[in-house]
């Protein structure tokens, strides 16, 4: 799972990092600009937003990602506790609210509770689709009593698509997802993986729930191929 900190206090940010690093993985953003150009460009899981930022402070961040159809959790952080500025904050979408200074354990139980509700069933690191079962902390998918094999990238574009399922993932998100940018592959290589990946799910009937678009991306869709 990937975590956005936008946070221009480099020493807090880098402590929510590494209070973070067991459950996410952590990108940092140290001004409103930079921080928006990383929350339009990649799919994060949860964003950590500071209000006072340099270049573009917190609110206006948050007004643009929803402009931009971005939905993705966004727990503020604030050195006030004044009522006004919540109020102002969730009418522009925050979905939570954390007043300077806080404890860890407060910081990790609301980022638990975010998750859970945006992705579900956190706390037993399990993704459901239809009769597909994904533990993401071992690594192992199952559908009824079968396991399948799948290694890691295979793995990883599964978790991918079943977090984001009915969504369409561009090949670039999901390059970028799984390689990151500083990959000296190309984005082709996403097609490669997909076409892996529904063969091994071709015996179980599981691979015309995976949509190409092409020119685009995939989506794993409730309704697969022949079922409209």
């Amino acid at each position: 799972m990937k975590l956005l900190i936008i946070e221009d206090d480099k020493n807090l940010s880098d402590t929510i990092r590494e209070t973070t690093e067991s459950m996410f993985e952590t990108v940092q953003a140290f001004d409103g600009e930079e921080g928006l150009y990383q929350a339009s460009q990649n799919i994060y899981d949860v964003i950590i937003l500071d209000i006072m930022l340099p270049l573009m402070n917190g609110y206006e961040v948050l007004e643009n990602l929803r402009k931009q159809q971005i939905t993705t959790p966004v727990i503020m952080l604030t050195a006030k506790d004044g009522i006004d500025d919540k109020i102002h904050g969730f009418k522009k979408g925050a979905d939570d609210y954390l007043v300077k200074p806080f404890h860890r354990e407060e910081l990790l139980v609301r980022l638990e509770a975010i998750v859970r509700r945006s992705v579900g069933e956190f706390k037993e690191n399990m993704l459901s689709f239809k009769d597909l079962k994904l533990n993401t902390k071992n690594g192992t998918a199952i559908i009824g009593d079968k396991t399948i094999k799948l290694n890691g990238k295979q793995f990883g574009l599964l978790e991918y698509l079943m977090a984001n399922k009915n969504t369409i993932l561009t090949k670039e998100q999901i390059f970028d997802r799984l390689w990151g940018f500083d990959s000296d592959t190309s984005t082709s290589v996403v097609e490669v993986y997909a076409s892996h990946l529904r063969k091994n799910l071709k015996k179980y009937g599981y691979d015309r729930y995976i949509k190409t678009f092409r020119g685009l991306g995939y989506m794993l869709s409730e309704v697969g191929e022949g079922e409209e």
